[in-house]
């Protein structure tokens, strides 16, 4: 495994399904798997003869649509590394994560993305613009230092290797800042060959994906899996997911599963009940994961479409899976427990690094080639991540006697928006500095749609007057519409503990009880 790349996979499973569909754009063109890893290959030429040099941090953002796919995977062929971003992200929100990634170019859609291309002015980023059409993919740019500074006439004079840092994402944390996560060949191929391996991915299977490709979840599971199975994804038309045209994209590309989060899976099940379709597809399974999915849509998912729902748990730091319920041939899923490890060692260890036994509550604990060697320049996140000989995941839990793993909190005070990870500091950060504003908490709080929703308490300074209004106006021009808090509490005064320390769940439960009987439930993955 440790001599396996993510290049090597992809392109061993092209050459024993070549003609197979790889990739489709619903409605428009499909590719095959032989034609896909071409185009990758032309657009790596492309990128290695404009000076992208092994080691190069390569920013994208874009809608989910085949530039993206050929250009990510390009970047990665190129031995650079790709580093997917929100197109949402406000333009301080884009300087912010290309300064920290050190990106050397951003590329985007030619569709304008005025924000991205904004902060790549400021930090005078080169800009690529990458257009797919009569089956080739061009590249252009209008700056001059894009010239050729390499000539190799071929692309397989470039090999890749396991060591390479393929992906870099960002995981939100506790800290005041995010965390990058480095993502190796080896790292990425580990995890796609457990995905094949726990569904049994095969070049039979076609899947549509659903959720946003700078995502790990959508990227690894959805798209990667697939095509490192031989088997087919297909693209919505719009660029995203679209209730309306879902069930007739899977039906129409023969699908045989999917994966979404909790919010997506309510939605669907919204659409049968208010305008069902005739007829559905015979899918082999149904798959949910990034957020704590309730037995009772489990079972409504399963009563509505004919297929087992099987709930999984990943995190950024493990290139995506983790754990989850297996197909119904090889064992029970247990609704309300996010299934077995899948493909790593996993254990439950107490504050001293002890083993804990069945049904006993600890850290979720990972080692593994999926798992990420590091946090970029981030020692002290290190240090607390990596103890004992395992990643350390801030999640709380058990293991029961069946092996099957239950989460039962998170030491992490992420806040998780329908798979969306937000960090609540960093919400706080934006809210301090309004002039207006003396203290500011952020928190989670229960939604029925999106399992958490983002409020706040604020308190004025002294002589301030500030209202709810345009706490929000402030918000929505500093912070990613899914970072936006839902409501606002202006108050004068926030709850502490005895040490005076302010914990976010005391201030959620606090302000909840002023409004409803409404309580914080227990997080899950």
């Amino acid at each position: 495994m440790e001599n396996m790349t993510l290049t090597a996979l992809l392109k061993e499973a092209a050459g024993k399904f070549p003609s197979r569909r790889a990739l489709s754009v619903s409605g428009k063109f499909d590719l095959t798997h032989s034609k896909l890893q071409e185009l990758i290959d032309q657009a790596a030429f492309h990128l290695v003869n404009a000076g992208v040099k092994p080691g190069d941090v390569i920013a994208l953002t874009y809608p989910n649509s085949v530039e993206f796919v050929i250009m990510l995977l390009a970047v990665i062929r190129a031995r650079a590394t790709a580093a997917p971003l929100n197109a949402a992200y406000t333009a301080e929100e884009f300087e912010f994560y290309l300064s920290d990634s050190e990106s050397k170019i951003l590329l985007t859609s030619p569709d304008e993305n005025k924000s991205a291309q904004l902060a790549a002015k400021k930090l005078n980023l080169p800009h690529i613009t990458a257009t797919f059409s009569n089956e080739e993919i061009t590249l252009s740019s209008t700056d001059s230092d894009l010239k050729s500074e390499s000539s190799i006439d071929s692309i397989s004079k470039v090999v890749n290797e396991p060591s390479d840092v393929a992906l870099f994402l960002h995981t939100s944390g506790t800290t005041s800042r995010p965390k990058g996560v480095p993502l190796t060949q080896v790292n990425l191929a580990a995890s796609v060959r457990n995905i094949k391996s726990v569904y049994k991915l095969s070049e039979s299977d076609s899947t549509v994906i659903v959720l946003p490709l700078f995502h790990v979840h959508g990227l690894m599971c959805g798209l990667l899996g697939s095509l490192g199975a031989g088997a087919a994804a297909t693209l919505p038309a719009a660029g995203r997911f679209s209730a309306t045209t879902f069930w007739s994209d899977m039906i129409k590309y023969n699908a045989t599963w999917y994966t979404a989060v909790p919010t997506i899976h309510q939605i669907i099940l919204e659409r049968h009940v208010n305008k069902p379709e005739p007829s559905y597809p015979k899918l082999r399974f149904i798959r949910s994961c990034s957020a704590s999915l309730a037995p009772t849509i489990l079972s409504r998912l399963e009563e509505s479409f004919g297929a087992p729902v099987l709930e999984a748990y990943a995190m950024t730091e493990a290139s995506h899976l983790m754990a989850t319920n297996p197909l119904p041939e090889n064992g029970a899923h247990k609704p309300g427990s996010v299934g077995k490890p899948a493909g790593q060692e996993m254990a439950i260890l107490d504050d001293n690094g002890v083993q804990q036994p069945a049904q006993a509550s600890g850290e979720v604990c990972i080692r593994g080639p999926n798992v990420t060697k590091g946090y970029k320049n981030n020692p002290e996140a290190n240090k607390a991540a990596f103890r004992f000989g395992w990643f350390h995941t801030g999640d709380l839990g058990f293991l029961d006697s069946d092996g099957y793993l239950h989460l039962v909190g998170r030491i992490k005070e992420l806040i998780n928006r329908g798979g969306e990870k937000i960090s609540p500091i960093e919400v706080d950060s934006v809210l301090l500095s309004h002039p207006d504003v003396a203290q500011a908490v952020s928190f989670g709080v229960p939604d029925d749609k999106y399992g958490e929703e983002i409020n706040c308490a604020i308190i004025p300074r002294d002589g301030a007057k500030i209202d709810e209004a345009e706490v929000l106006k402030f918000c929505k021009n500093n912070l990613a519409t899914f970072k936006v808090p839902k409501k606002v509490f202006i108050t004068d005064s926030v709850p502490k503990t005895a040490s005076g320390k302010i914990q976010r769940r005391i201030v959620a439960e606090h302000f909840l009880s002023q409004i409803s009987a409404a309580k914080v439930p227990k997080y899950g993955a």
